[in-house]
Parts: C-alpha cells; sequence; structure tokens
C-alpha cells in the first residue's frame, strides 16, 4: 500500500468537522497515560495487534501521540502520530456503529495540526488503504515508489 503526503502548512479549516461531531455528543481529545490499557484494548478488539503495540507507544509520548474520540465514556475511535516514523499519521480507526458520524475525519485533523503544531511542514500517511478519503479530506497526493516503502520486511 502506497504513502501518501499532506501539506500541513494548506490544511482546510477544521471548525466545522468539529462541530458536527460535537453536535452529536462526541468529545475529541488526548488519550491520557492512565487509560493506555484501555485504548490499546480497543485497539485489539476492533484492528489488530500491530495497532496496539503503536498505540501503546503513542501513548507513552509526551505530549501523548494519539487522539481519541469518545461518548458515554465509551471510545468510539483513535488516531496516532508521530508513531510508526516522525511526521507520520496513523493508525487510526473507528469502530465499526461509530463510521460515518466524522469521527476519522476530526480525528485525522487533530492529528495532523498537532503535527504542524509541533513545526512539521508536511506529514506521511503511510500505508494508506483508502486513498480517496484522504485526497479529498486533506489533499494528500501519493508518493511514488513509496509502496512497500518503510513496511518491507514486516515481522509476523
Amino acid at each position: 500500500m502506497i504513502d501518501m503526503l499532506v501539506r500541513l502548512y494548506d490544511l482546510p479549516d477544521s471548525g466545522e468537522i468539529y462541530a458536527k461531531v460535537a453536535a452529536q455528543g462526541i468529545t475529541l481529545r488526548r488519550a491520557r497515560a492512565f487509560e493506555k490499557h484501555t485504548v490499546a484494548e480497543f485497539a485489539r478488539a476492533n484492528f489488530s495487534a500491530k495497532w496496539v503495540s503503536e498505540v501503546e507507544v503513542a501513548i507513552t509520548r509526551q505530549p501523548v501521540a494519539c487522539f481519541i474520540a469518545t461518548k458515554d465514556k465509551v471510545i468510539l475511535g483513535f488516531a496516532c502520530y508521530d508513531t510508526t516514523m516522525k511526521g507520520f499519521f496513523g493508525p487510526t480507526g473507528v469502530s465499526e456503529a461509530a463510521r460515518g458520524t466524522g469521527i476519522g475525519k476530526a480525528l485525522l485533523f487533530k492529528s495532523l495540526e498537532a503535527l504542524r503544531d509541533t513545526g512539521y511542514a508536511y506529514a506521511f500517511i503511510g500505508g494508506v488503504g483508502p486513498k480517496e478519503f484522504y485526497a479529498k479530506a486533506c489533499g494528500a497526493i501519493e508518493i511514488p515508489g513509496s509502496d512497500p516503502g518503510i513496511y518491507a520486511d514486516i515481522l509476523p
């Protein structure tokens, strides 16, 4: 799967994205260190063991490099950055029941804005599945020759 590049200095305004999510009673925030086990379990139950590893790394960063979406004290989704490699967005995932609410796009923007605020001009989205989503949401473009990129020789 190919990697994509995002111009962080040219991100669209995220106000409406966040307002849509908030109107549904969904909170977007950084995960907290004492929630590492909870977020990791969400990743394990809904996605993969490899993502659990990345979530655990993201939550040990300072500041924490993992945003979560919650409603009524239940995790609906997460997004990490600066985890796999510096300047990388991901992994990210939203529970099946919460898809279509705008959470994925909101978590993407929280992470991209955090990367921008850290001082990056560009971000990488590694091993992209939904290329069209990222192109439309944040203007991401494919990086030629990036498949498999850093994901070659992955251990099981």
